[in-house]
């Protein structure tokens, strides 16, 4: 076995081009990249190496065969029978068979194995008398056998379990990376020649820590395939072991020496849970001490002190397994934000499935790289943290036309009919604040709302453009509009605020833009609340829960009233006008209790029977539990689509986490007391089955106001009772 022999290294779609590099770094030959991985050439010690030193591998095949017939299951039978296995495997030995095919008559897996195992196993036995036996999960002897176009080739797995299991993850958390993957992600990224400089590495997302735990393993020359209790080859009766053992004698030597190399790690999480399981495997992995972990939220992100400029890398959620992707984009926004305010210098990568979430980043990408997630099509954006890749801030108010055009009149056309048509319906039922537009007009994907205070003030948000709208095209919209708008709606140019949104729902997450401190006082049905169209991107006022808030009036009366993720407590007004015997109110937010508690004095209602409670809701909801919570009569539940703080226990999904939510609430009704349950996600479902024990009636279409029939999913609302 000391003489060249063909041999193949499979790797996930997109680590190919990067996996032939690695091969002839370790010193193979012949090296052709394909679909599934690279074809090269090398001896039994170029075979070990690869499986010791790749890290970007998932599998190394050693083939014995190539261009069998296999039209049937026969054949297949025929030509793998007659291959010397005695030379392969002990008679007493276990076997286990990988099969696939593809533009095959033979295309089922099982019986494909089944045929092979047999051949296999009959030859054994008529040489010897004995037969081997089947052992999926540690076979002395894994077998590859890939169909194409009716042509088998065989193989032996060196690798035996993938190599991308190098040993370390005792603690995974959810949808973690595949440790080749994210070996993948850094290559590309440029990990390796930062480390060889002494820059630094931080990881402020970083779940499990597998982004670290491979960027150390790197930067201190570390064999991956050093933790592995055992490789394929190691049960074969081709195995020198004496070569293996020089192989693994030299790594630790590597590893000696690189460890003092390894720069300094970073990686922050604001989960708890994901910081423990980081922790104990960099400490299987033999890193204790090397990486830092804390926990720590996004929203704080700074270099660590003392770090000499290195590379930010992240995979950020991205809509597939963390709610809908628009309601994400507040957290893309927040990176970006942190990158510009203090990471100047430094290189940044961000591995996402949804590459226009990193518009909301205010970094333009100076480059972009595919790579897969599984099934996932992803994207890996490079950004520098430099000024001149910044994007100019959208959100900034555009400039006025001197002379609007056809688009613009046709806007100022639908603005007005919408005026007099909700107009007449708004002043007939007393209602102050409204939405006069909803992206009515494709071309101009803007929401206009009117409040009516001290003065009409205007509140203009713009929505994301679809990917076909050009960008300068959608930027005159936007000039045309804040030309019109004062003369449509009659109100000096002040008085029209202008945002940039994009579909944000996740309440815990808003970002501040603005230290103004501009109140102003509207009306609601009896209620007084404060707005402010300023300071964030909501005005503290969800225009869309009009009846919901109105709904909880009516049923307040005589009841304790909870309400969670309260936000400015607009509904706890209504509920204590509304004869409420007390109300609690919980929010995670310091500012919003405070804007909860003004709200409250503005109507006459502060006193001790108004609760105001700072508390994530969630464990809140566990601890009442606990301690035998006072029940209450009414309970409004209106948690954010996705949020995280540096205040949670961890993150929160509405989807992922709704019926544990509701069923936690609904545990602190009284016996005929009511759960109004809302939330904005497009794409949400009930999961009624989970929740058999309530009765759960679906009240949106009773909720929508007429100002917002042209958007019927802006939210879901249930009335929840106790069977």
């Amino acid at each position: 076995m000391s003489a060249a022999r063909p041999l193949f290294a499979t790797a996930p779609k997109g680590i190919p081009s990067l996996l032939i590099e690695e091969l002839a770094a370790l010193g193979a030959a012949d090296v052709r990249e394909s679909v599934a991985g690279a074809a090269f050439s090398g001896d039994l010690a170029l075979a070990y190496r690869v499986c010791l030193w790749s890290r970007l591998a998932s599998r190394v095949l050693l083939p014995l065969a190539a261009d069998l017939p296999a039209t049937d299951g026969d054949t297949l039978y025929a030509g793998v029978r007659a291959l010397p296995w005695e030379d392969h495997l002990a008679a007493e030995g276990t076997l286990a068979v990988d099969f696939t095919a593809r533009r095959s008559r033979l295309s089922h897996s099982r019986f494909g194995a089944q045929k092979v195992k047999d051949a296999i196993v009959d030859r054994l036995r008529d040489l010897t008398g004995t037969r081997p036996s089947v052992d999926r999960m540690a076979p002395d002897l894994r077998i590859n056998v890939h169909l194409d176009r009716d042509r088998a080739t065989v193989s032996l797995d060196l690798s035996g379990d993938s190599l991308h299991r190098r040993g370390y993850r005792r603690e995974p958390v959810a949808a973690p990376l595949k440790e080749n993957l994210a070996a993948a992600i850094l290559v590309r990224a440029g990990w390796p020649a930062v480390a060889e400089e002494g820059g630094s590495l931080v990881d402020p997302m970083c779940g499990s820590g597998t982004l670290l735990v491979e960027a150390a393993l790197m930067a201190g020359d570390i064999a991956p395939g050093l933790l592995r209790s055992r490789f394929g080859f190691q049960g074969w009766k081709g195995h020198d072991a004496a070569l293996w053992e020089a192989l693994m004698t030299e790594a630790q030597v590597r590893r000696s020496a690189g460890e003092a190399r390894i720069p300094g790690l970073w990686g922050r999480d604001a989960d708890p849970a994901a910081v423990r399981a980081a922790r104990v495997n960099a400490d299987a992995a033999g890193l204790a001490g090397r990486i830092d972990f804390e926990r720590g939220a996004l929203a704080d992100l700074v270099p660590p002190p003392g770090a000499p400029p290195g590379l930010v890398v992240v995979n950020p959620p991205y809509g597939q397994r963390l709610g809908e992707a628009r309601e994400l984009a507040d957290l893309y926004r927040v990176l970006g934000e942190r990158l510009r305010a203090g990471f100047s210098g430094w290189h940044a990568a961000v591995f996402t499935g949804n590459p226009e979430l990193g518009k909301s980043m205010g970094l333009r990408a100076r480059r972009q790289h595919a790579l897969y997630n599984g099934a996932i099509a992803c994207k890996l954006l490079h950004f520098d943290v430099d000024p001149r890749w910044f994007v100019q801030d959208a959100g900034t108010r555009p400039a006025p036309l001197a002379e609007p055009g056809p688009g613009a009149r046709m806007f100022a056309n639908r603005v007005t009919k919408n005026l007099r048509h909700l107009g007449r319906w708004a002043r007939r039922e007393g209602i102050c604040c409204w939405r006069v537009y909803d992206a009515d007009i494709p071309e101009y994907a803007l929401a206009v709302d009117l409040y009516e205070g001290d003065r009409r003030w205007v509140h203009v948000q713009e929505y994301e453009a679809p990917g076909t709208v050009d960008p300068r095209r959608a930027r005159l919209h936007l000039r045309e509009v804040m030309t019109v708008l004062p003369q449509v709606l009659a109100v000096d140019p002040g008085q029209v605020h202008f945002k940039v949104r994009r579909r944000q729902r996740g309440r815990e997450q808003y970002g501040k833009l603005a230290e103004e401190g501009r109140f102003h006082e509207v009306r609601e049905g009896a209620a007084r609340l404060l707005v402010n169209f300023t300071d964030y991107l909501d005005t503290g006022l969800f225009l869309d829960h009009r009846l919901t808030r109105a709904l909880i009036g009516d049923l307040a009366e005589g009841r304790r009233f909870l309400n969670l993720f309260a936000y400015t407590g607009a509904a706890t007004v209504h509920a204590a006008q509304g004869g409420a015997a007390a109300t609690t109110s919980v929010d995670l937010s310091r500012t919003y209790l405070d804007w909860a508690r003004r709200n409250l004095e503005l109507n006459g209602l502060a006193g001790e029977q108004h609760a105001l409670v700072q508390a994530d809701c969630l464990q809140w909801l566990a601890d009442a539990a606990r301690r035998r919570e006072p029940r209450y009569g009414l309970v409004f539940l209106d948690p954010p689509t996705f949020s995280t703080s540096k205040r949670m226990t961890g993150t929160l999904d509405v989807q992922r986490d709704h019926v544990k939510l509701i069923r936690l609430a609904a545990g602190l009704l009284e016996p005929d007391g009511v759960l109004i349950f809302s939330n904005n996600l497009r794409r949400f479902r009930m999961d009624r089955e989970a929740l058999a024990e309530l009765v759960i009636a679906d009240i949106t279409r009773a909720t929508l106001p007429k100002d917002f029939e042209r958007n019927p999913r802006i939210h879901n609302c249930w009335r929840i009772t106790r069977a």
